[in-house]
């Protein structure tokens, strides 16, 4: 019988705490074995506290990330746990996820024709973050509303209000920065922070 290689060199489990289509896309891509406990923690309510004590916008994402993981951490002791965050930041301004089709359209309208950072971040043992600089194309309102009229409730699941592995890539004029970054998660970072774990055989 033959035994299927894996790349996976401990008997440590790896738990992504995160729901996040994109991120599980992304590890299985690279063929890592790990598990699924999302976080339960009060998002908004860590990143006020952050930014209250004078927290800079853009380092948001790496205390979200470190949080998740700590949480996921102490009902899974002794797995590698994984928090990952992202924050989409624009004139030193925080955007969340659109809670309407409303507030997506005045978020694309806001985004339209500008360029808006997306700062992606991850922890486990050790913290990494990585930054992409993306582009919107002019965006008329008659265009904002043809696009939420394709995409429905799915302006709502990511920050900006839109995908760009998805139809959001019509929005798009220009992306500078990686791809895995742009869908949440450094995966070349983290991998390479498993190495150092001894987590990794390749």
């Amino acid at each position: 019988m033959t035994i299927a290689p894996s790349i996976w060199n401990t008997d440590r489990k790896l738990i992504l705490a995160s729901k996040s289509t994109a991120r599980r896309e992304l590890l299985a891509g690279a063929g890592v074995p790990f598990e699924i406990a999302a976080a339960e923690i009060d998002e908004r309510a860590v990143e006020d506290a952050f930014l209250q004590r004078g927290g800079a916008s853009e380092k948001l994402p790496g205390i979200l990330a470190a949080a998740k993981a700590i949480d996921v951490s102490r009902r899974h002791p002794g797995a590698l746990c994984v928090g990952a965050d992202q924050v989409l930041t624009l004139d030193g301004l925080v955007f969340h996820k659109a809670l309407t089709i409303l507030d997506a359209a005045h978020h694309l309208a806001r985004l339209s024709g500008r360029t808006h950072r997306l700062t992606s971040a991850f922890a486990i043992a050790y913290q990494g973050e990585d930054q992409a600089d993306i582009t919107m194309r002019e965006l008329g309102s008659a265009q904002i509303d043809l696009y939420l009229a394709f995409v429905g409730d799915s302006a709502l699941t990511s920050v900006g209000a839109y995908q760009v592995e998805k139809f959001g890539v019509h929005l798009i004029e220009e992306i500078r920065g990686d791809h895995a970054t742009i869908l949440g998660l450094p995966i070349l970072q983290l991998l390479s922070c498993l190495r150092r774990e001894g987590a990794l055989a390749l």
